[in-house]
């Protein structure tokens, strides 16, 4: 690994962030969506993680009203397991924290424990269920809250 380093995401840093949505998630994002959330969400943010200059990961957020509210986390496969998705959340919450969120929410697989065990250690506890949320693997979600950011 070169110099691991995050800032925020860019519209030019959508085909790099394309990358890693389509080896992290079944049903990926499409170019659109990103642009949109980029340019025309006021309330979206979003970070990427970089190996010196070549993106490996990213993450985003809504803030509403005081609740910041996880759209997705993705890190390239062979990136996982060292401890670069924990270092992004803790980037997430502290630009939640500046931006005036008190707290922060998220979904995620039950089957996907790499990541409820992430979020687990940093705080989140369960709280709910949704339903089929994730329709396309027949999976609900599990709701994770973290208070008091």
């Amino acid at each position: 690994m070169a110099e691991i380093s995050i800032r925020r995401m860019q519209t030019a840093d959508i085909d790099a962030v394309l990358a890693v949505e389509n080896q992290a998630f079944a049903t990926p994002w499409s170019r659109a969506a990103f642009e949109s959330e980029l340019n025309d969400n006021d309330l979206s943010h979003y970070l990427v993680v970089l190996d010196g200059s070549h993106i490996i990961g990213y993450a985003g957020f809504w803030l509403v009203v005081d609740e910041a509210h996880v759209t997705n986390v993705a890190i390239l496969p062979e990136y996982r397991g060292r401890k670069i998705g924990s270092l992004l959340l803790e980037h997430m919450i502290l630009a939640a924290k500046l931006l005036g969120a008190v707290s922060m929410t998220l979904e995620v697989r039950p089957s996907n424990t790499p990541a409820r065990r992430l979020y687990e250690a940093r705080g989140f506890v369960e709280q709910g269920i949704r339903p089929n949320y994730y329709a396309e693997l027949g999976e609900d979600a599990l709701i994770m809250w973290l208070d008091k950011l």
